[in-house]
C-alpha cells in the first residue's frame, strides 16, 4: 500500500507560542524532500518542531492546533496533550477512504518499552473521539502458564512470548469490510495476564490505533504486521527518561528496586535494542521529550503523576 513521506517530528517540552505548530500540510511538504534519502537508509530529516503543554490548544490556534476538524471527527474544546501535526495526521488518516476492500484504517505506533506509545495512542484516540479506538499489541502476550511450560517466563515481553499470528489475524478482522463489531484482548498488569474480549471496537470506528513493541519486526510471525498498517510511527524518547520509566513501572508492580533495575537493563534492554533496528521501517519518527498527557493536567504539575504509564 502507498506509504507517507518519512520524517521526524520532535515534540519539545515548554510552553508553545502562536505559530510554533505548523499545519499538517506544511509538515508533509517538508517531509517530501528527505523521503528519497530516508528510503535509502539515511537518517530521516527533522520536518517539524511542536510544543506541548497545558496552554497548547489556545496558543496554537484551538483544539487542533490551527488545523480544522475533519468532517465526522468530534473534537474536545481543548486538547493539550497531542501536538498539532500528529493530531492532524491521524485525523486525515481517519477521514481518508479506506483502501479497496478494507473497512477501517490502522495506525501503528512502535517503539521500545517505556517510549510513550500507550500514552500517545490513548491521547490520539481521546482527541479524535468515537471514530477512533486503541487496540494494544500486548493483549497477545502468551499466558503465564504457557510461558512457564515453554521456559520463557524469565524473559516475558520478548518477541517469542507473544502470539504474533493471532495479532495479525485480528488486524485483518479490523480492516475487513464492512466494519463490524470486533472484540480484542488486552493485557492486565494487575494480574499480569492477557484478558480476551476486553476491548470493544464499534462499527463506527474508522481509525484503529494499535501500539506495541514489535509492529515493525520483519521476521517470523511478526513479518505480516507492517503491511496491515496504513501508517506506522516510531516513538522514541530520551534514553535516561525511558529507563527511569521502566524501573518505576516495575517497582509499581511489586519488584524491588534492584529487581526492577535488573529487569529494565536486562530483558527489557535486549528487546529495546531489537526494536531500535526496526526504526527505518516507520513512516514517521516521533521524538518525545515527555509523553503527551491523556488528560489536561499541565506538564510539571504535581497532579500529573509520574511518567511512564505505557505498557511494554
Amino acid at each position: 500500500m502507498p506509504r507517507s513521506p518519512r520524517g521526524t517530528l520532535i515534540v519539545r517540552n515548554g510552553p508553545p507560542t502562536r505559530g510554533s505548530v505548523p499545519s499538517f500540510g506544511a509538515a508533509a511538504s517538508a517531509a517530501s524532500a528527505p523521503a528519497a534519502a530516508a528510503a535509502g537508509g539515511a537518517e530521516p530529516a527533522d520536518v517539524a518542531d511542536a510544543a506541548t503543554g497545558a496552554a497548547w490548544g489556545a496558543a496554537a490556534g484551538g483544539a487542533t492546533g490551527g488545523v480544522p476538524a475533519a468532517a465526522g471527527c468530534p473534537t474536545p474544546p481543548t486538547w493539550p496533550g497531542v501536538p498539532g501535526d500528529l493530531l492532524a495526521r491521524a485525523r486525515a488518516l481517519a477521514d481518508a477512504p479506506p483502501p479497496s476492500g478494507a473497512g477501517r484504517r490502522i495506525l501503528g505506533l512502535a517503539g521500545a518499552p517505556g517510549a510513550g506509545k500507550s500514552t500517545l495512542a490513548a491521547a490520539l484516540a481521546a482527541a479524535l473521539g468515537p471514530v477512533a479506538a486503541v487496540v494494544p499489541m500486548d493483549g497477545f502476550h502468551l499466558a503465564g502458564s504457557v510461558l512457564r511450560r515453554l521456559g520463557r517466563e524469565g524473559r516475558k515481553g520478548a518477541p517469542d512470548t507473544f502470539d504474533p499470528d493471532g495479532y495479525a489475524a485480528l488486524l485483518r478482522r479490523l480492516r475487513a469490510a464492512p466494519p463490524a463489531l470486533v472484540y480484542a484482548p488486552e493485557f492486565r498488569r494487575d494480574i499480569e495476564e492477557p484478558v480476551a474480549g476486553a476491548v470493544e471496537v464499534h462499527p463506527r470506528v474508522r481509525l484503529v490505533v494499535t501500539e506495541g513493541n514489535y509492529l515493525l519486526v520483519p521476521t517470523g510471525g511478526w513479518a505480516p504486521v507492517r503491511a496491515l498498517l496504513d501508517e506506522a510511527w516510531y516513538v522514541e524518547v530520551d534514553e535516561r527518561l525511558r529507563m527511569e520509566r521502566l524501573i518505576a513501572r516495575h517497582r509499581a508492580h511489586g519488584r524491588t528496586a534492584a529487581a526492577a533495575a535488573a529487569w529494565a537493563r536486562g530483558s527489557d534492554q535486549r528487546n529495546a535494542e531489537l526494536i531500535a533496528g526496526t526504526r527505518a521501517r516507520a513512516d514517521l519518527t516521533v521524538r518525545l521529550d515527555r509523553a503527551p498527557s491523556a488528560g489536561s493536567v499541565p506538564r510539571g504539575s504535581p497532579a500529573a503523576g509520574p511518567p511512564g504509564t505505557e505498557r511494554p
